[in-house]
């Protein structure tokens, strides 16, 4: 065993919790400022006090634990916009392929099972309206995300989801005919009648 292991974290006194606790409805104030998101600054919150009384063991002082505390906030929200940022960039990338998807040809497009169409009613009803309305409709993803009222990148979020579900949903219901892509459906779930 390292000295490490066998030395324990000095647990922070009695005065610095309070203290600490005692400022919660500053803390999150300060954070929903910077954040613009209650919900967000709560998470941030709860999530900064698990970690945090963990390390607050080294202060003595109550009025230094809450600046430390502070400083702890401010790196938290930095490393939630560094994430959002970079899911961001995730997201955009996704809407934009999706825009930039090949429609198939008429022809291919009518050989294609027709229990794609009847499982697809039995995703959720968002995941069913996506999918009918930008690859039954045509439309774009942008212009189905206006229409329901989310932004571009969640409804690209929507459809990927929404494709993910469709696709097991055929593999589940027709078996080796969704391996090669349910033209001359054979598997029996009416779709080639």
């Amino acid at each position: 065993m390292s000295t490490r292991e066998t030395q324990t974290e000095p647990k922070p006194t009695p005065e610095v919790v309070r203290r600490l606790v005692a400022n919660h409805r500053e803390f999150l104030a300060f954070l929903q400022l910077r954040v613009g998101s209650r919900a967000v600054a709560e998470d941030i919150l709860q999530d900064a006090f698990v970690r945090g009384l963990d390390k607050l063991g080294g202060l003595r002082d109550d009025e230094a634990a809450v600046a430390w505390f502070y400083r702890l906030l401010r790196n938290a929200v930095i490393d939630r916009r560094r994430r959002d940022a970079s899911a961001g960039r995730r997201l955009d990338a996704l809407a934009a392929e999706l825009e930039e998807a090949v429609e198939p040809a008429p022809e291919l497009r009518g050989a294609v099972c027709q229990c794609v169409a009847r499982l697809a009613d039995t995703l959720k009803p968002e995941y069913a309206e996506a999918l009918r309305r930008i690859e039954l409709d045509g439309i774009a993803v942008k212009d189905y995300a206006a229409e329901a009222g989310i932004t571009p990148n969640n409804a690209a979020v929507r459809v990927f989801r929404a494709r993910d579900a469709l696709k097991k949903q055929v593999a589940r219901s027709c078996g080796t005919c969704a391996e090669h892509g349910c033209l001359d459906c054979t598997c029996g779930g009416g779709c080639g009648s």
